[in-house]
């Protein structure tokens, strides 16, 4: 669904400022993907998934979206924004309609839909993010700042894109609203069957939603891979500055103490299954 080939961007070309935020990055994410990407302040992960619905034009290398080049010839990135739906960090500061039916509606009227299409999309997509009915006809700015990330992230949904890419979706939320925020996310995926990038700065909530993760390091992909395959990298991740889940630390350490037990281990449910297997094979579960 997604590729990129020797994907640069640098920032400030020319200048005295000149900053290389993607080098060289060569990626392919598959149809469908729930996909967590992972990095710290600067790794590049916010630069590349602007490249990805034409926000910004690479320094150097293509981006493929369904298998076509987005800044190719005849090519309107109109369309690709449509195809690729991207959540900004803080979207709640982008509504502005007088109703949450009216902001929800915004992108699927601008793709010249009729109104009836337009209305289901709108009732669909509050539905997903939990924005009971009689909320519609209210002005979003009446509602609590987790309400209004939902209208947003609505806002998206509604567009039907076949990627969508949420930027930090649960920064500044408690940890209930984060996993509200994450769970409904997955919902959507499950129902939509949408390829979803998640761009987070917990391992614990991509170790919990992704089947894929990411993780950026100096603008280059340090590792692309399966939660349990990137959660034996554990002590490299801990090196280049990331914190890995709380659980897999925990494992980590009764390896170190001379314990043969799976270091991989990066949920507590994996986790409970983990110790309850190797009690077994020592005899000591019936």
């Amino acid at each position: 669904m997604i590729r990129t080939e020797k994907l640069t961007y640098t920032y400030s070309q020319g200048t005295p400022f000149e900053k290389t935020a993607v080098n060289n990055v060569d990626l392919h994410i598959e149809e469908g993907a729930f996909v967590g990407i992972i990095g710290h302040t600067g790794s590049g992960k916010s630069t590349l998934i602007q490249h990805l619905n034409g926000l910004i034009k690479p320094t150097s290398g293509k981006v493929f979206i369904d298998g076509e080049d987005i800044h190719g010839k005849n090519v309107k990135l109109r369309d690709v924004r449509f195809k690729v739906g991207l959540v900004f960090q803080y979207p709640e500061y982008q509504i502005f309609e007088e109703t949450v039916a009216k902001d929800i509606a915004y992108g699927p009227s601008n793709m010249g839909l009729s109104k009836e299409e337009v209305d289901t999309r709108v009732k669909e997509a509050a539905s997903i993010v939990g924005l009971p009915d009689d909320l519609l006809e209210r002005s979003p700015f009446e509602l609590s700042g987790g309400q209004k990330r939902r209208v947003a992230i609505a806002g998206v949904m509604a567009m039907r894109p076949k990627v969508l890419i949420l930027d930090e979706p649960t920064a500044g939320l408690d940890p209930k609203g984060r996993e509200v925020i994450l769970g409904q996310i997955s919902e959507y995926h499950r129902r939509s069957h949408s390829t979803v990038l998640l761009v987070s700065h917990s391992m614990e909530d991509v170790a919990l939603y992704a089947e894929k993760i990411l993780v950026m390091n100096k603008g280059e992909v340090f590792c692309y891979d399966t939660p349990p395959n990137v959660f034996t990298k554990a002590d490299e991740i801990a090196a280049i500055g990331l914190s890995v889940p709380q659980v897999t630390k925990v494992f980590g350490l009764l390896r170190q103490k001379g314990i043969d037990i799976r270091s991989d281990v990066y949920t507590v449910d994996f986790a409970v299954k983990t110790i309850r297997e190797y009690l077994e094979q020592k005899g000591r579960v019936s």
